[in-house]
């Protein structure tokens, strides 16, 4: 009877994803339930799913900036028995999404004997591919549309987005638009997002977590109106959601640090998408501003 009770008060785990769902699709239908360490290798695993699918608990957990019980604990909150289990659906997934043909199956390149030097090359390389096929051609006009209208613009990054942050804002003056910086929680970048208000274009730059202040530069922009863009490699970011017009990149790499090659080429894209809308107006403000 004991045996009975025991079972009827006990509530079973989560099911474990099986088929046709995706691991990816369970995961994104259970963000929320996740506590902020598990949030971010769930984003990881769902943007970076060929690495989860071959990479040791130690090195996912690496990759996401957590520890490797969380990531166990994660998979056992999911309903696997463990870490394995969960890499197991993974590669069937990747296995699902691999292509068959076509250029993305072309000969690699560089030979299979890398040196590290050529593995992070060839990384990067697939990245920029990657991000050029995900990419779609109304959210990229959308982005080139806001910034060539736009009266003023704001652009946040924090730490390593930092300097993406300000050779965005480099190439923007380059065509005479007025662009200003928050690239940390100083007094004088809080001014600048005190002046957010509708006439406002705010683009945030993330990888991973976002750091607090470009989640609190995003919600402040919506709560004015102002016009939002974000650049990041999470496509569960808290910085997209706050968003009009997301932008996503890859940031694969078997470096120790992310690749951003990728987000390299949407910044210079994207500047020259503004560019390209009045090619002889802009030589002319280029000139002028190489002068000075």
């Amino acid at each position: 009877m004991l045996a009975m009770k025991r079972s009827t008060t006990t509530a079973p785990p989560p099911a474990p994803v099986h088929a046709p769902q995706s691991l990816s699709a369970y995961i994104q239908a259970r963000f929320d339930d996740f506590s902020r360490s598990q949030k971010d290798v769930a984003q990881y695993i769902v943007d970076h799913l060929d690495e989860a699918a071959f990479q040791t608990a130690e090195e996912l957990a690496r990759r996401a900036n957590t520890s490797s019980s969380t990531v166990v604990r994660f998979s056992q909150g999911l309903g696997f028995e463990g870490f394995p289990e969960l890499q197991h659906a993974a590669r069937d997934e990747y296995r699902r999404r691999a292509p068959t043909g076509g250029p993305a199956s072309a000969a690699p390149l560089f030979s299979l004997d890398q040196s590290p030097f050529e593995t992070v090359l060839a990384a990067d390389h697939v990245n920029v591919e990657e991000t050029a096929r995900k990419l779609s051609r109304s959210a990229v006009d959308a982005a080139v549309d806001a910034l060539a209208g736009a009266s003023k613009v704001l652009i946040a990054g924090t730490d390593q987005m930092a300097f993406f942050a300000s050779y965005l804002r480099h190439l923007l003056m380059l065509l005479d638009l007025r662009a200003e910086l928050v690239a940390s929680p100083s007094q004088e970048a809080l001014g600048r997002l005190s002046r957010i208000d509708s006439e406002t274009l705010v683009v945030g730059l993330s990888a991973g977590r976002p750091h607090p202040l470009i989640v609190r530069t995003m919600k402040l922009a919506r709560h004015r109106e102002a016009q939002r863009i974000a650049i990041t490699d999470a496509t569960l970011s808290e910085v997209a959601r706050y968003a009009q017009v997301r932008l996503y990149y890859s940031s694969n790499s078997p470096a120790y640090v992310r690749s951003h090659s990728a987000l390299l080429s949407i910044i210079q894209a994207l500047a020259y998408g503004v560019y390209a809308r009045d090619a002889d107006a802009y030589d002319d403000r280029i000139r002028a501003f190489r002068l000075k």
